[in-house]
């Protein structure tokens, strides 16, 4: 079963992170701090625009006991000024090497490393509302506000993900919502 991943990301700068630390234990609970170190892995065609970029990527996180798979599809389709809608299809492995072998002989090969250090909070009034600051080595820092949804719930999500953003203060123009690996690409920083 997939989800939809109904989120934005706000840039932030290193001295502001107190004060939204603050804000943000008025509306969550802290619920962990994760170091998140993730390997993507992405197909490559010559034919496109950017021919150093890939068309397809996905990714492998481990996480102290398995390895969890994730790729992404991007519904621009429902996107917005603030808030971007992804399908998420995640699954586990405890051993990826087979998984892996498959995928490098589909064409696949290892793009980018991104190591992300976060604080996860969890909303006071809407527990499946979860917001991150975050630390992307190689890059700045970020919030992060997510609402994983079933298709059904999409509108009611993005209308989550939207009080939040005014509960934070978030003015439009602090919001960037391209992604960290394009980021990183575009840095050179992998």
């Amino acid at each position: 079963m997939s989800w939809l991943e109904v989120e934005t990301k706000i840039r932030i700068s290193k001295k502001d992170i107190p004060k939204l630390r603050e804000k943000i234990r008025k509306i969550a609970f802290f619920k962990k701090k994760e170091i998140k170190k993730d390997r993507y892995f992405a197909y490559f065609s010559m034919k496109k625009r950017y021919p150093n970029y890939p068309i397809k990527a996905f990714r492998v996180r481990f996480n102290g006991k398995e390895y969890i798979i994730n790729f992404k599809k991007w519904l621009k389709k429902f996107w917005d000024s603030k808030i971007v809608v992804k399908e998420e299809f995640e699954f586990k492995l405890k051993n990826p090497e087979n998984f892996l072998a498959l995928m490098r002989d589909l064409g696949f090969i290892e793009w980018i490393k991104k190591i992300k250090i976060s604080e996860i909070y969890i909303h006071k009034k809407d527990k499946r509302i979860t917001i991150e600051l975050n630390k992307v080595l190689g890059l700045d820092y970020f919030i992060e506000v997510e609402y994983l949804a079933r298709k059904n719930e999409m509108h009611l999500a993005k209308s989550k993900v939207s009080g939040v953003l005014k509960e934070l203060g978030v003015k439009q123009n602090q919001i960037n919502n391209a992604g960290y690996t394009k980021m990183l690409w575009e840095r050179k920083k992998f």
